[in-house]
Parts: C-alpha cells; sequence; structure tokens
C-alpha cells in the first residue's frame, strides 16, 4: 500500500485550503505583495502632477532665477558669460549630490514649499584640457582636491583673486587656491545685491522672493509663484569637461550600463562642489561630484528599482535625521553598487519593489554596522569612514526597526506625503481664492509667457518626471529658454 507523501500543496489532511507563504518577508513576516502595493501608494502621492498653470509658475521661477544670475554676471564679470547650468529635480536634501546636510537649514515640502531644485552654477569651467583631469589632491582626502588657479589664463587668476587663498612658495612664486568659502561668499553677497535691485523696480507677475538664506556654501532661495512654492539650492561650482585621473580605473570594469549608454555619455565631465571632507580645511577643499555622469546612469535603472529607492529614501530623511550622519546621497550610492552587483533581468522585473526596498534598507544597515560605503566613482573613498562607532551603531538600530516592521514605516510615509500635498493643495485654493498675482493674470504684460510655451513645459514635465535638466543660458538674451532634458534638446 502506497503512503501518501507530503508535498508543498496548498491542501492538507482536512482539505483545507492553506495560503502560500513564499511571498513573505522572512523578516518581518510581511506579505511581498502588500509592500509592492504601500510602495507604488507612497510613489502615487509623492509625485506631484501639474496642470498649465502650475507649469507656468515653474517656468516663470526658473526665469527668473536664470535673470538674476545673468545680473550677477554683470555686477563684476566674474562667472562665465555664456554658462551652462545643471538643474536637478530635487533639493540638496534630497540627496542629489554629496553635500554636508548638517550645515543645511531644516526645510519640509508642503511646510516650506512644494517643489524642489538644486542649481549647478559654474564659477570657473576648464573646458578645453585632455582627458584624464589631474587635480591637486596631495592635502586633501580621498575624493577632494584644492583647486590651483595656475590652470588659467592671467585674465582669470586677476578676476577671482580676491576668492583665494595665498600660498607662498619658496623660489618666491605665488600660487592662488581657488577657495570654496570665499566664492560662496561672493556669490551669497552678489544674489543679495542683486534681488534688492530686483525688488526696487517690482514687474507684474515677478515671482516673490520668500527667503534668501546662506546654508554653508548654499544659497537656499524660496519663490512664490501664484500659489506655488518652489525652493532652489544654489552653489557655485568648478566645471570640467572630461574625466579625473583618479577615477580612471573605474572606467576599466565591468558596469550595469555597458551597452546601454555609451562611455562617452558617461564621462562626459564632472564638478568640484564646495563641500569639505571632516579632516580637511574648508577654504581650499572641494568636492567632486559626477552628478552629470549620474544623470545619464539614472537612465539605466528601472522604474520598480527607482520606486524603491524614492521610497526608502522617505523613510531615512524622517527616520536617521537626528542626529545627522548619513545622507540620501549614500543610499544613492548603494543603489548604485547594487545594479552592478545584480542581474540586470532581476532588477527590471516589475512586481518587484518590495525586494529592492528591504535589500537597500539590509544593504544600509551593513553599511552602517561595518563603517564602509565606498563612493561608486572613486571605491577607494569610504564615504563613512568618519563615523564613530556609537553614532553608526545608534543608527543601525534605528534601521532595524524599520526591517522588523517596513510596512508600518511605509504608511507613516504614506501619511507624511499625504499631509504635504494637503498643505500644498490648501495654499493653491487659498491663492485662487485671495487672487494672488499669478504669470497667467498678466495679459498685455511686456514679460508675459506664451501660452503655447506653457503647455510644451507641462509637456515636458509628464513626459520626464523626475529626470534632471541642463538649461543653456546666456545672461545677455535671458528670454529665450534653453532645455535639454537628460539628451533632448528643446
Amino acid at each position: 500500500m502506497k503512503l501518501p507523501t507530503a508535498t508543498p500543496s496548498s491542501t492538507n489532511n482536512n482539505n483545507k485550503i492553506m495560503p502560500s507563504y513564499s511571498e513573505l518577508d522572512f523578516r518581518s513576516g510581511a506579505r511581498i505583495e502588500d509592500l509592492n502595493r504601500l510602495i507604488l501608494e507612497f510613489s502615487k502621492h509623492d509625485q506631484r502632477e501639474y496642470d498649465d498653470q502650475r507649469a507656468l509658475e515653474i517656468h516663470t521661477a526658473k526665469d527668473f532665477i536664470f535673470s538674476m544670475l545673468g545680473m550677477v554676471q554683470k555686477l563684476d564679470q566674474k562667472l562665465p558669460v555664456a554658462n551652462e547650468y545643471l538643474l536637478l529635480s530635487g533639493g540638496v536634501r534630497e540627496g542629489v549630490v554629496d553635500m554636508d546636510l548638517d550645515e543645511l537649514s531644516v526645510y519640509a515640502r508642503g511646510t516650506d514649499y512644494d517643489m524642489d531644485f538644486t542649481l549647478l552654477v559654474p564659477a570657473l569651467k576648464l573646458h578645453d584640457r585632455n582627458q584624464p583631469v589631474t587635480l591637486d589632491m596631495r592635502h586633501s582626502a580621498l575624493c577632494h582636491s584644492w583647486l590651483s588657479l595656475r590652470l588659467f589664463d592671467e585674465g582669470t587668476i586677476n578676476k577671482w583673486k580676491d576668492c583665494c587663498t595665498v600660498v607662498d612658495h619658496i623660489n618666491g612664486a605665488t600660487n592662488y587656491f581657488f577657495s570654496p568659502t570665499l566664492v560662496a561668499d561672493w556669490f551669497y553677497e552678489s544674489i543679495s545685491v542683486v534681488l534688492v535691485e530686483i525688488q526696487k523696480k517690482p514687474q507684474r507677475g515677478m515671482p516673490r522672493v520668500e527667503k534668501v538664506e546662506r546654508n554653508g556654501t548654499i544659497i537656499s532661495v524660496i519663490l512664490g509663484v501664484g500659489s506655488s512654492r518652489m525652493l532652489y539650492d544654489i552653489m557655485p561650482v568648478v566645471s570640467f569637461k572630461g574625466w579625473p585621473a583618479v577615477a580612471q580605473s573605474w572606467l576599466m570594469e565591468n558596469h550595469f550600463w555597458d551597452g546601454k549608454i555609451t562611455e562617452e555619455e558617461v564621462i562626459s565631465g564632472f564638478y568640484l562642489v564646495p563641500a569639505c571632507s571632516h579632516k580637511g580645511r574648508k577654504e581650499n577643499e572641494w568636492r567632486l561630484s559626477f552628478a552629470r555622469s549620474e544623470v545619464q546612469l539614472k537612465k539605466c535603472i528601472s522604474a520598480s528599482l527607482m520606486q524603491a529607492y524614492q521610497a526608502c529614501k522617505a523613510i531615512i530623511i524622517k527616520l536617521l535625521s537626528r542626529p545627522k550622519a548619513i545622507s540620501p546621497y549614500h543610499l544613492r550610492s548603494m543603489m548604485l553598487w547594487a545594479c552592478d552587483r545584480l542581474p540586470a533581468t532581476y532588477l527590471s522585473q516589475e512586481d518587484f519593489s518590495a525586494h529592492f526596498l528591504l535589500g537597500l534598507i539590509d544593504d544600509l544597515q551593513n553599511c552602517l554596522v561595518n563603517k564602509m560605503c565606498p563612493n561608486y566613482f572613486i571605491p577607494q573613498c569610504n564615504m563613512l569612514e568618519h563615523l564613530s562607532d556609537e553614532m553608526a551603531m545608534l543608527h543601525a538600530r534605528k534601521l532595524s526597526s524599520v526591517r522588523s516592521d517596513p510596512a508600518e514605516h511605509l504608511r507613516t510615509t504614506i501619511e507624511h506625503a499625504k499631509a504635504a500635498n494637503r498643505l500644498t493643495l490648501e495654499l493653491h485654493w487659498r491663492g485662487s481664492a485671495s487672487n494672488l498675482p499669478s504669470p497667467q493674470s498678466d495679459a498685455g504684460g511686456e514679460h508675459q509667457p506664451d501660452d503655447r510655451l506653457a503647455k510644451k513645459l507641462q509637456q515636458l514635465v509628464t513626459e520626464n518626471p523626475g529626470k534632471s535638466i541642463s538649461v543653456f543660458i546666456n545672461p545677455d538674451d535671458v528670454t529665450r529658454p534653453h532645455f535639454r532634458i537628460d539628451d533632448k534638446f528643446f
């Protein structure tokens, strides 16, 4: 007589239907399906949809910022005449660049602003040199550099001498090092002077300057246009074409983007941003930034992984904000490493957002326990090397609570996103009810934008959610928009 054998079926001896446990998270017991649903719900609340009026208000604020920078250039001609700015969707607090968050004031979406952007403004451009670019890293930590103006012509040196620290050599030569703190001082003072001048002659429909604040080397400007509030984190940078020698070995490795985008797109340029290492000299040290490359790499990341990343980022911004030890940029770096480590077929699965979220939490916790988070482009640079054991373990324990109940933390994050949206809507309704100035109300005004431009901008916003935008601007002609969204021009 053949005895029945146990099989992984969904029935027991009483012929009752048993649930399938294959899609449970072992650590928390949460259903993967439920976590996927919560991540999708967060994404819907986190993404902002813009009607024509809101799109036009965004465009008006952008034009105001670029016009302001054109006037800054004309003050003392320090900025390049024809400049190329990199406009990133998301503020510095969102981790779009690697900056020191402990120097930033705390702003919150809904309470302080509706939309946030980061704008990199080249104070100097070094675009005519052969790659790789060799920087002076003798005095600084990995991923940081001093910048000698000996790389530039005599006119540039004379123009920027007052924003340099001076080192005299034994042989009598004088070396001028471009100072991030002195450049930020000049930039903030220049913007303040220009804004005072602009506000002396207000024009109809001109954005309201609600806040201008210096946060370390970043200038944060909050503009009100109609019922919209936009935060711009503006920073002076040094722009390079080519690729730094210190990151040359990274190009020799295999990467997830191989075959999807060209190496020329990835290594088209990099920046020095005004941020110091934890032991460096603030007045001299710049940090290498590969924001231009990250814009390109983002095109190769699946939608489901990006949803998990955005949800994880929202969780850690709330949970790990005090005391500040890690930033969303660390999470971004880990995501890029994960893309290199894991098969593309796995990462492209549409219903794997929950797996990706749990994996990112695990990776971040592992980084904290080991105090190790390599920079993606310069792996020999450990971005968590400065953390004390106590700080690392404190945040690792906080992450352990998330890993034990990810569903509850996702629900909390969803509620925060809902609350921010409610605040935005309430202000929008109040603005509409009180007939606050709006660019659309200025019919017949000299600077009235074309309705076709508003519709075009709305189309760009709708079709390019979360993408980064380069804008080319000539300060002598600020009336024409020059958009580049990723690799498309408008």
